[in-house]
């Protein structure tokens, strides 16, 4: 098979340059999560509920991008890769797009304002569609060893956590208030341009085998991208991922409001030191875990992570009022910030497998349709993670135009912002305890999936064995004489 821009290699330094656009993809969402609705309700004006709808919006708009720039993917043959190609194409757009959205207009129509941010965030996601979902079906035509990919995952993770990081922590230090919107604005042309160089890293270092393109009309996209669902193991790891980043969506987006409105620590330095703990511990986090995963499961991992973050997440519960003591608040921080790194360690090296799962069911190699369900699936995440705080807020009372004022919300309202910091993630968490046990693929179940593949292929002469097929038919959900069928793709005929 041909490999695309350079033979593979499977050291250190590559895994680095592979995992480097993930600086983007996880430091991106977290200054967005954190800091779009506050730009909007604080320094614009902007009700809470109004604001929390854009990224719900935006994500209906994605439900149509995501599934045609998967079969696009697929469909695309180039010379650079085709999952390259698009990598370099959406960066650039996706890239400008974000810096546009921290814009500030001039208009006395709140209608008028929230069109325009809303097309602007629409512009920002489609260029990220463009990027995002060749990147995450990359690996699977990268490397086919389970362990590897976990190590190669593991290395992605870090660079994600060190984009959380300097993207939770930097902008609380440019933002310094966050009624001025021009920090904003320098906030978003720093990171663009860090954002912008860390894909162009990953797009030249990293290889392709090239194969045959699926040839599948983009009127298909909306089918094949449905039949991604047919799979068992894909439907609880869109389980898994929906509820792992939704809560930590929660914490992000409800960070400067419980920091600001229940812990009265506007001024201060709490909300810097909040979120360098809470990144600092998952960087440490990542480090422990990757390893860990790699000599037992990746589903072992977030069994093991997300009680961690359940323990952080309830324990501050104690402590969130006004004139609360920081130090056991960071403690629990850091104890959310640790179990998040295994469960989000485990999510996207679980996500490189989902492809070979696809292609057992329905005999086509499709990770660009596999990935493009996936990363719509985050974009759902964060989209109605954003509406739900949005309309949370507006539930226990947040009044925007007292935020806009510099001024302290009601005692009520206080006791409402802590809750939805706290209660939500812990649901959320327990969802993902719950996805996670009964969650079937392990190395053990992954290797049966690519041997039964090889013997499709004609590649492995061995007769399956009754274990093996009862393995087949629990991770895929199909009875074992109903795989390999082009049929369950939803394909037409030819």
């Amino acid at each position: 098979m041909n490999i695309v821009n350079r033979e593979p290699d499977y050291s250190v330094k590559s895994r680095i340059m592979y995992g480097m656009a993930e600086f983007y993809s996880g430091g991106a969402f977290v200054i967005i999560n954190t800091f779009f609705a506050v730009f909007l309700t604080k320094a614009l004006g902007m009700p809470t509920a109004l604001a929390g709808t854009i990224p719900l919006v935006g994500k209906i708009w994605d439900a149509i991008t995501d599934p045609i720039m998967g079969n696009i993917t697929d469909r695309t043959k180039s010379r650079f890769g085709a999952k390259r190609f698009y990598i370099l194409i959406g960066a650039i757009a996706s890239v400008v797009t974000f810096i546009m959205m921290w814009l500030t207009i001039e208009v006395e129509s709140m209608i008028a304002l929230y069109i325009f941010y809303l097309l602007l965030y629409c512009l920002f996601s489609t260029g990220y569609t463009v990027f995002m979902v060749p990147y995450n079906g990359l690996l699977p035509d990268m490397v086919d060893d389970y362990t590897l990919r976990a190590k190669f995952s593991s290395v992605r993770m870090i660079w994600s956590t060190l984009g959380s990081m300097v993207c939770g922590v930097v902008p609380t230090i440019i933002i310094s208030d966050t009624l001025d919107t021009s920090l904003y604005m320098k906030c978003a042309l720093l990171f663009g341009l860090l954002f912008f160089i860390t894909s162009m890293v990953t797009f030249l270092g990293t290889w392709e085998k090239q194969k045959e393109p699926v040839k599948t009309s983009l009127a298909e996209s909306f089918p094949q991208a449905v039949s991604v669902f047919k799979s068992h193991s894909f439907r609880l790891f869109i389980g898994i991922y929906l509820f792992g980043q939704c809560g930590m969506d929660f914490v992000s987006g409800m960070a400067v409001y419980y920091v600001e409105d229940v812990l009265g620590g506007r001024g201060t330095n709490y909300f810097t030191l909040l979120m360098a703990i809470l990144l600092i511990s998952q960087l440490t986090g990542m480090l422990i875990f990757g390893p860990i995963m790699a000599k037992t499961s990746k589903r072992f991992t977030i069994l093991v992570g997300a009680p961690i973050r359940l323990v952080g997440t309830l324990g501050l519960l104690g402590f969130s009022y006004e004139g609360a003591e920081i130090a056991p608040i960071l403690v629990f921080s850091a104890l959310i910030g640790l179990g998040n790194a295994a469960t989000l360690t485990s999510i996207f090296a679980i996500m490189a497998d989902m492809a070979d799962v696809d292609e057992l069911i329905t005999s086509i190699h499709r990770p660009g349709i596999v990935s493009g369900m996936a990363t719509f699936a985050r974009k759902v995440s964060a989209g109605l993670s954003a509406a739900a705080i949005g309309f949370l807020m507006s539930a226990v009372g947040y009044d925007s135009t007292i935020a806009n004022q510099g001024l302290m919300q009601s005692a009520e309202t206080q006791r409402g912002v802590a809750l939805i910091f706290i209660i939500a993630p812990a649901i959320l968490i327990t969802a993902l305890i719950i996805f996670g046990y009964i969650f079937p693929l392990t190395g053990k179940e992954f290797a049966i999936v690519q041997k039964e593949i090889a013997r499709r292929k004609g590649e492995e002469t061995s007769v399956t064995t009754e274990e093996e097929k009862k393995v087949c038919e629990k991770v895929t959900g199909f009875a074992y004489a109903d795989l390999w069928k082009k049929e369950n793709s939803y394909l037409k005929k030819r």
